[in-house]
């Protein structure tokens, strides 16, 4: 899911919120997708930070378009979180590289990894990967929730899966070191792609099918399928996706990481929010916000998505605390919070 990260109207520098040179010994915290908005006040950016947050990967722009309106969409989100992580410089750091997580904590910075929630932003062009990799996006994914060039996704009829193109998409992807995602990717075009990937690959936001039902959820088969290729699966904070509970859906969150951890081995689990860091209120004027971003994908009935203990910027403490009451130990709290992305992003970013 995507809930339009980009909002250009006001795009401008926030205040600083830390000490220059300030760093921390803390473990690292590392969001496989989650969200930095444009318009979040520098008091809301340093609770993210104090609570945790060192890396984030984030959605540069709205995944459904398709053709010459999905390619020019992205190409204009890449100008404005350039432009505001630029005026940003002490809030912030565009990351490249796992190198570059380091130099945001030396700095006290939040390292921004770009990312894209579709390859339709490419067009048929596999040269454009090569022009959006070096304009720094990091991280694709092959589908949204559709089907594409590349593959089938989650909510498309039949059992596609990768396709020829997707192929060479891929294939040019391993070779430049850009990360291929397989969120919202049907089984198959998961499948067929964690097989055909020269590098490992990630799910950056998903879930576990066998504890929750949820077309965008993840397949036992499929996330041993992933390990073994040395792979990484986020599980996200979507609550339709981890419960159809509205109390107690904290406890069935960390029932997805536990079984996650237990089917994949502790060194192919992550966090991936996919979620906003405001304080949301579920006020008319934010269901008429939500409505304008998410269109078609639009379910007043599944709203509000967040878990009340998960709603705002000081999550990752609650999520640290909670790994770490799953009982596996100090180690595997540390992979799963940060050092498994971190390794991942290693071998496949550099």
């Amino acid at each position: 899911m995507a809930l339009g990260a980009m909002a250009l109207p006001g795009v401008g520098a926030v205040a600083s919120a830390r000490t220059p040179g300030q760093s921390s010994q803390r473990p690292l915290t590392f969001d496989a997708m989650g969200e930095v908005r444009f318009n979040y006040p520098p008091e809301l950016i340093r609770e993210m930070h104090d609570s945790g947050l060192d890396a984030i990967a984030v959605t540069l722009c709205d995944p459904k378009p398709r053709g010459d309106a999905a390619y020019d969409l992205a190409m204009a989100a890449v100008i404005a979180h350039d432009r505001f992580l630029a005026a940003n410089p002490e809030l912030f750091l565009k990351a490249t590289s796992v190198a570059d997580i380091d130099r945001a904590r030396a700095a006290g910075q939040i390292a921004v990894f770009y990312l894209l929630q579709n390859s339709t932003h490419f067009g048929t062009e596999i040269d454009n990967i090569d022009l959006f990799y070096n304009l720094g996006v990091r991280t694709a994914q092959v589908t949204y929730n559709h089907q594409n060039w590349a593959g089938s996704g989650c909510k498309e009829l039949g059992a596609n899966g990768l396709t020829v193109f997707g192929r060479e998409l891929v294939e040019r992807m391993n070779a430049l070191g850009m990360m291929v995602d397989l969120s919202h990717a049907n089984m198959q075009t998961m499948a067929d792609t964690i097989a055909f990937s020269r590098k490992p690959v990630v799910i950056t936001h998903t879930a576990c099918m066998a504890v929750h039902e949820n077309e965008r959820n993840t397949t036992d088969e499929n996330l041993r399928k992933l390990a073994d290729r040395g792979g990484v699966a986020g599980i996200c904070q979507i609550r339709p996706f981890l419960t159809d509970k509205r109390e107690g859906a904290l406890a069935d969150y960390f029932r997805h990481i536990d079984h996650a951890i237990r089917v994949s081995g502790a060194d192919h689990v992550a966090i991936g929010s996919d979620r906003d860091h405001r304080r949301i209120e579920m006020t008319p004027e934010y269901m008429a916000e939500l409505k304008r971003e998410e269109g078609a994908n639009f379910d007043p009935a599944h709203w509000p998505l967040f878990i009340d203990e998960l709603n705002g910027p000081r999550r990752m403490e609650v999520i640290w605390d909670g790994v770490r009451k799953l009982g596996h130990g100090e180690a595997v709290a540390e992979k799963v919070m940060g050092l498994n992305l971190r390794r991942l992003y290693a071998e496949v970013v550099g």
